[in-house]
């Protein structure tokens, strides 16, 4: 590419949108606006080496502040955005659907969905004029076709994040968007699941999420990290409002 790609990552401190930020970075000579509400000593550490092209921000996303703060600081810094990676996300509440008070649920959406449609709102304008084609990942989760007990509120959550993702498919004839189940991935999420699973989870749940890590069963993120950044800067027409899986047959051209 002659013209350096410019991505926003929300949660980008840790885990799977620190993978993606540094292999963007490393890999694929991208500019990063790396959206977090910390910035972690890794992240840090990658903005020593590579001080042009990652830009850290910090900040909720729930905050629509922020958000669009961040979009802005992207187009204003680099001249333009080609890319969103919608990685934040929370866990909790945990419960059965008749435990999880409504202001439970209401915390959790304002987090895993409608801080979605914030970003998604902001970048817009923007996506739909980049020279590369504009695109948005929306990092999804096999929870969105499940009904795994005692986690309605990230069951739900994930799968209104793809009905977003299909509804854009159709509206944004402009922008490329992709909901990626990312697998299992080795996270602070799956250790907060063995940690709260114990009180909040059903049983079964929280074994098989045990088992996972006994077995060595756990994606590493940046298994899964490279597919999402890969997807943000060449994910095809076809692909947009669909729902893959990193390890699917349509997403073997953007594993390592």
């Amino acid at each position: 590419m002659s013209l350096k790609p410019v991505v926003l990552i929300t949660g980008a401190s840790k885990g799977l949108g620190l993978a993606a930020t540094k292999i963007l970075l490393t890999e694929f000579n991208a500019n990063v606006v790396a959206l977090s509400r910390s910035e972690t000593v890794e992240l840090t550490e990658l903005k020593q080496y590579h001080p042009e092209a990652l830009l850290i921000t910090k900040g909720d996303v729930t905050d629509k502040a922020i958000v669009t703060h961040a979009v802005d600081s992207a187009v204003k810094t680099y001249g333009h955005l080609d890319a969103l990676i919608l990685n934040a996300g929370i866990l909790t509440p945990l419960g059965k659907i008749e435990e999880v008070p409504l202001e439970g649920w209401k915390s959790h959406f304002d987090v895993n969905f409608f801080s979605l449609i914030t970003a998604v709102q902001a970048a817009l304008p923007y996506l739909r004029k980049s020279e590369l084609g504009g695109r948005i990942v929306f990092v999804s989760s096999g929870s969105a076709t499940k009904g795994t007990a005692t986690m309605g509120p990230y069951n739900a959550g994930k799968a209104a994040m793809n009905s977003m993702c299909r509804t854009l498919g159709e509206e944004e004839p402009d922008v490329i968007s992709v909901a990626l189940r990312p697998g299992t991935v080795d996270t602070q999420m799956q250790t907060q699941i063995r940690e709260l699973g114990v009180t909040d989870m059903a049983e079964k749940v929280h074994k098989y999420f045990m088992g996972l890590q006994t077995d060595q069963k756990l994606i590493k993120p940046e298994v899964s990290g490279y597919v999402m950044a890969a997807l943000a800067l060449n994910a095809p027409k076809s692909m947009s409002g669909q729902f893959v899986s990193y390890d699917s047959e349509d997403c073997a051209p953007f594993r390592r």
